[in-house]
């Protein structure tokens, strides 16, 4: 993607020998996972046990999860640390050694670990506890995370993540949703954070026990507009106070942490909730496609925040500013998602179509047939390019406003096309549940209303 003059140091991990080393031990570890009987010792290759997820069908609904206290933060100079970026006058797709790396270890792992586990998943509309529990050793949250909070980043890397979101859709875009959640509100916190704000977060996204959280901006009502929100947040002697619903939420119950939307001053802003806020109730969500991720909802009543929730450094256009940023940056997280799964399509269909006969030749054969799988390819194309150009601006510090614009309206639009073509290939077994592409369909249309979670 990025590159400079001297080879294989145009990224953050080639320019810091702490970082190589942080990320290589991470990619180390998730390589011996992969190649180990951790799914069998896991027992994630056996059917999920539905009694424990009884509660998900029905539509439990319960308080936040309570499962850790975040320590406020003490000291410190009242600078947020922000991580460069290095504008290029020009652009380059070609992943350099380390992102090339990342990618490969991150696809294999959702290959190996997701894919086995996905059908089961979606049924139960939940997450494996046991994927979710160690989705810190894949390194991504860490990766997001600046050295001065023990994490490995020196740099923006909205090109690394947008590779990694499009490996784990590979394998599942369920999954995918609560494993790189926790990364989005890492690049959320690093981004627009505080100091204050950082030094009491941040350091718990650099550990082994990475807490479950997500950042919270779609509502459920039609047409939504992601800055015209519903739920508001109005101003009280001691902070602020939010009430309104938000919807498509990962892993809702067992979240521990929310950057949450709300409209303030007729201008949308985050706030930073902890899960185990009086007023805040989390109830099931499950819809049609990315079920495995355990959606929920978060009913917001009368939820009392401090001030210091309030995202970024001050009121007004900067808060709005970050808003902005994070809405787009989401909608390429959202197209690098679509990426990863309208690829795993296509990759699904080609030997289908070849090995398929019918009147005693493969349906390959077939002109209409072969115009559909080269469309799949094109499209496929279409929106990585758009979607990396977008990340590439991104990571510049360029403005990525208009490739964030296109690249929500090929998703939504090319991406849904992708998944319906997939189904058709397939004939009567792309109706069935026998094989993937129908699952993928349904994520694929999942991809296109999404806002929040995946923050690049």
């Amino acid at each position: 993607m990025t590159t400079s003059t001297e080879p294989n140091d145009t990224s953050a991990v080639g320019k810091n020998p702490r970082k190589r080393s942080a990320i290589g031990t991470a990619m180390r570890v998730l390589t011996s996972v992969t190649g180990s009987d951790f799914a069998e010792k896991y027992k994630l290759r056996e059917p999920i046990n539905r009694i424990a997820y009884e509660g998900t069908k029905t539509g439990f609904q319960t308080l936040g999860a309570a499962n850790r206290a975040f320590k406020a933060a003490q000291g410190g100079d009242g600078k947020a640390k922000r991580l460069p970026t290095t504008p290029k006058d020009y652009f380059n797709l070609t992943p350099d050694d380390e992102q090339q790396m990342i990618a490969e270890t991150v696809k294999e792992f959702s290959t190996e670990i997701l894919r086995p586990v996905a059908y089961d998943a979606d049924t139960a509309a939940t997450a494996p506890d046991d994927i979710l529990k160690r989705s810190a050793e894949l390194g991504i949250t860490m990766i997001n995370v600046p050295e001065e909070f023990e994490g490995a980043a020196s740099e923006r890397g909205v090109i690394t993540n947008a590779l990694v979101a499009e490996a784990m859709a590979y394998g599942d875009m369920g999954l995918a949703l609560p494993l790189l959640a926790p990364s989005g509100v890492a690049t959320t916190l690093t981004n627009f954070g505080s100091d204050a704000q950082q030094r009491t977060y941040l350091p718990d996204f650099a550990g082994e026990n990475v807490p479950q959280s997500a950042v919270v901006i779609a509502e459920p009502k039609p047409l939504f507009d992601a800055f015209t929100l519903s739920t508001k947040a109005t101003r009280v002697p001691s902070g602020y106070r939010l009430n309104g619903v938000k919807s498509f939420v990962p892993a809702a119950g067992s979240a521990e942490l929310f950057i949450v939307g709300a409209q303030l001053d007729g201008r949308p802003a985050l706030f930073i909730v902890e899960s185990d806020t009086k007023g805040l109730i989390v109830e099931a969500d499950p819809g049609m496609g990315v079920r495995a991720a355990g959606m929920g909802r978060l009913l917001l009543q009368d939820v009392a925040v401090p001030a210091g929730a309030l995202l970024g450094e001050q009121e007004g256009n900067e808060a709005f500013a970050a808003y902005r940023d994070v809405v787009r940056l989401s909608r390429l997280g959202w197209s690098a998602l679509a990426m990863g799964t309208a690829r795993a399509v296509l990759d699904y269909v080609i030997p289908y179509v070849n090995e398929r006969e019918a009147f005693g030749e493969p349906i390959a054969n077939r002109q209409a047939v072969a115009f559909m799988v080269a469309n799949i390819a094109t499209e496929v194309d279409s929106i990585r390019l758009v979607t990396l150009r977008g990340a590439a601006r991104a990571e510049q510090g360029l403005s990525f406003a208009r490739e964030a614009a296109l690249a929500r309206k090929l998703t939504i639009d090319k991406g849904l096309q992708i998944g319906l073509d997939g189904v058709q290939l397939l004939g009567g077994h792309g109706f069935t549940k026998e094989h993937p592409v129908e699952r993928w369909y349904r994520d694929l249309r999942g991809a296109g209303i999404g806002e929040g979670i995946v923050v690049l």
